[in-house]
């Protein structure tokens, strides 16, 4: 039984077309639906450090970390890193395939608005890529901060 990520791979693979050349194409439709997707993935990459950060945050505040262990200490520190840096990876891996997807948004013949609104954001969305990495360090900064301090 397949799952949901082989799922996903078929129902790519059936939306894409041969029209010769060994080059595979989708339609201006499926571009912006994959888009979308994209976004959805970024923003749901984004729950479980902000829920994690949340806790931190709270639990810093309430002075719950002044008479926690150092090994207490340091497993929020690690679970807080690991949650971040998977994040940071899910949604680096999400940019680079929605980069590949506007160049294919400029291919599209007689383009909507916002299909070339969209084909025009490269720099914004290689921006976001430098935003997460750089946002990352600084928030695991502060957190390392309200734990230890």
């Amino acid at each position: 039984m397949p799952n949901s990520l082989n799922a996903l791979r078929l129902s790519t693979v059936a939306s894409l077309g041969s029209p010769g050349k060994g080059e595979n194409t989708m339609d201006e439709k499926n571009l912006l639906d994959l888009w979308n997707t994209k976004r959805s993935q970024i923003i749901k990459a984004q729950m479980a450090p902000n829920l994690m950060l949340i806790g931190i945050f709270v639990l810093a505040a309430f002075g719950k970390f002044d008479g926690a262990s150092d090994a207490a200490k340091y497993l929020a520190i690690g679970v807080a890193a690991t949650t971040g840096i998977l994040s940071m990876i899910t949604q680096y891996a999400t940019i680079r395939e929605a980069e590949a997807l506007i160049v294919d948004l400029k291919r599209v013949t007689n383009p909507s608005e916002l299909s070339k609104k969209i084909a025009t954001s490269r720099g914004l969305v290689s921006l976001f890529a430098i935003a997460i990495v750089g946002l990352g360090i600084a928030v695991f900064a502060l957190v390392v901060w309200a734990v230890l301090v």
